[in-house]
């Protein structure tokens, strides 16, 4: 990571991030593995984190918080699906309240377990975080002028980021 960079459009981010919830509770963290590297403005994060580290520099450290509407959305209680099994990862170890991934036609989708029939899997298709008012505790680690294969692919490649 190259000193003296600021965060801008098509560099690569390096950072680690702790998100609480309303009570300051962490519900996530990255702290414990890689840090998180992102292409900036590519959509990779919330828009409101992304406008918010906009000229941060290695070291900077700041905090968001954000309204549900700006961070997983609001909570939408009607939000539910009926999936087949045969679409679902491990559907004979799965319980109501897990939480998977789902590959969907827009990519991996979170979704929890909401019941577990014979055939079928009714999931809630609201992020796990819908409807929190969340802060954001982020350090930047890095920034980095990005290749132009990550350019090309629209997401950053090594650690912290994607393996082709």
């Amino acid at each position: 990571m190259s000193d003296g960079l600021a965060v801008e459009r098509d560099r690569v981010v390096q950072l680690h991030y702790t998100i609480r919830d309303e009570d300051g509770a962490a519900v996530e963290q990255s702290h414990a593995d890689e840090p998180l590297a992102i292409l900036h403005g590519h959509g990779n994060v919330l828009p409101a984190i992304e406008q918010a580290l906009v000229g941060r520099h290695a070291g900077d450290r700041l905090e968001v918080t954000l309204a549900p509407a700006d961070a997983f959305g609001e909570r939408r209680p009607d939000w539910t699906q009926r999936v087949s099994k045969k679409y679902v990862p491990n559907a004979a170890r799965l319980r109501p309240g897990m939480s998977i991934r789902l590959q969907t036609d827009q990519g991996p989708r979170p979704v929890t377990v909401v019941k577990v029939g014979g055939k079928v899997v009714d999931v809630d298709l609201n992020h796990p975080l819908a409807g929190r008012t969340l802060t954001f505790a982020i350090e930047v680690i890095g920034v980095r002028e990005a290749s132009a294969e990550e350019l090309e692919h629209r997401h950053v490649h090594g650690p912290g980021g994607h393996h082709h």
